[in-house]
């Protein structure tokens, strides 16, 4: 196992997360919102995670990743859309947001989560990046890896149960890639080895 000081993953999230504190310093908003893609495995619940901790508003954040919300594995574009319209769209008006869970064994919703709008909210997971979404969002980053790095990080991560869905869930990310350009929206790029 890796220490932090020699895992170049690890280094390179801790790097972006500091970056990323600052951003969201600079915003100066009592509410931020972070958007974070990227392709499967390349780091983005990671990255989310470190940013939880190093939070740099008062009160908590509120962190949805859209692997709770995708509508199973043809539902990356639906993913987005429920996000957009479940909690973004209400958290830019100030309202109470409420998504509710995709349970992936039974192929349906499940219970309902509520987004407060006086809070912080990130949200991350491939396709939440795109024109629609990029207006409402504070802080839009694109975590940038190459795809053999990827694909062994998440079947590492997600072994038996991904596999037979890689090709099919990778070719839905190219077309979120070239039809929404995630990379040209993002206020910062963060490249993972």
């Amino acid at each position: 196992m890796h220490s932090r000081s020699d895992d170049p993953v690890a280094a390179a999230l801790e790097r972006a997360a500091a970056l990323i504190e600052q951003d969201i310093r600079a915003i100066a908003a009592a509410n931020p919102v972070v958007l974070i893609d990227g392709g499967s495995g390349a780091g983005k619940s990671s990255l989310a995670a470190r940013l939880v901790r190093r939070w740099p508003v008062l009160g908590h954040v509120q962190l949805v990743a859209l692997d709770s919300i995708y509508p199973g594995w043809d539902g990356l574009d639906d993913g987005a859309e429920r996000a957009l319209e479940w909690i973004l769209r209400p958290h830019g008006r100030g309202y109470l947001g409420t998504w509710r869970r995709w349970d992936w064994e039974a192929e349906a919703e499940a219970e309902s989560h509520a987004v407060d709008p006086a809070l912080g909210v990130i949200i991350e997971g491939s396709g939440i990046l795109r024109p629609s979404t990029a207006g409402l969002a504070d802080v839009r980053i694109w975590v940038e890896s190459a795809e053999e790095s990827r694909k062994t990080r998440a079947l590492r991560r997600d072994g038996d149960t991904y596999r037979p869905h890689w090709d099919r869930w990778a070719a839905q990310e190219r077309r979120h890639i070239d039809r929404d350009r995630p990379r040209a929206l993002a206020t910062r790029i963060v490249e993972i080895p």
